[in-house]
């Protein structure tokens, strides 16, 4: 059995809720190889409009920016 085979069937045991610290590891190791181990993500569409409007906010100099906690800032949101 091969190192890749093994750590898929270690994988395959594990719970859901601990797969996040198998993607930690990897990503670690992924950065320290110097290596893209992300897969390929495409965002949707409602993604993508958000990604636009955050450009076109940028582009004319519009928009909000916080600086400040993140206490501070759910605490703005939550008061509009």
């Amino acid at each position: 059995m091969s190192y890749r085979e093994i750590a898929k069937s270690m994988i395959d045991r594990l719970p859901d809720d601990k797969m996040i610290f198998v993607i930690n590891m990897l990503e670690g190791l992924g950065e320290m190889s110097g290596l893209d181990i992300y897969p390929n993500f495409k965002p949707n569409a409602a993604t993508l409009a958000a990604m636009a409007e955050t450009d076109e906010m940028i582009r004319a100099g519009n928009g909000q920016h916080f600086e400040g906690a993140t206490e501070e800032l759910f605490s703005q949101i939550l008061e509009e």
